[in-house]
């Protein structure tokens, strides 16, 4: 289940929010973690994170921890390559899937006889 863990974390200075990113980072099934020094917050996102883990590797580093919230993450939505977002921007329908970029192409009318296409 993906999840996100916020930990309230008593830090002051850039060591300690060094110290307590390496320590976190061992764990496993982490996505992403991130720590704001203004704020003393310690978020978590991944698959599997036991929040009691996360605060138990917090505490080995000297610092008091707290949890504040752990619920379900929103998963952010995949990236749209910029062929695609062209596409999609020229053309009122879906043309782009996740995997590859499809191209709709409209045949233009050829003039066999002097060997140019006709421009509409």
């Amino acid at each position: 289940m993906h999840q996100k863990i916020e930990v309230e974390v008593n830090m002051h200075c850039e060591k300690c929010r060094t110290d307590v990113l390496k320590s976190v980072t061992k764990l496993s099934g982490i996505d992403q973690v991130s720590v704001d020094l203004e704020k003393q917050m310690l978020v978590v996102v991944g698959d599997d994170v036991d929040p009691v883990s996360v605060v138990e590797r917090v505490k080995k580093t000297g610092k008091r921890a707290k949890i504040i919230t752990v619920g379900p993450s929103k998963k952010p939505d995949p990236p749209v390559s910029p062929i695609c977002e062209s596409i999609i921007s020229g053309y009122p329908y879906p043309v782009c899937t996740d995997v590859y970029p499809v191209a709709v192409v409209y045949p233009q009318p050829c003039d066999y006889e002097t060997g140019g296409c006709v421009i509409q």
